[in-house]
């Protein structure tokens, strides 16, 4: 029997890339905590990394 996919928001997206960042725990015991396969919170820590700096830019008039 397929599971159903699951759907998270950017803002628990953001918190777990953040976590992972900060390595304070290991991609398994990430995804242990969070109950997420270690290549989906690879990608999301990619991928925040690479839109971080769009985010801080300063607005150009």
């Amino acid at each position: 029997m397929k599971s159903k996919r699951q759907k998270h928001s950017g803002s628990f997206k953001a918190k777990v890339a953040i976590e992972a960042i900060q390595e304070k725990e290991t991609l398994a015991e990430l995804s242990k905590k969070y109950d997420i396969h270690p290549n989906q919170i690879t990608w999301w820590k990619k991928e925040f990394l690479e839109r971080a700096p769009q985010l801080l830019e300063k607005p150009r008039p």
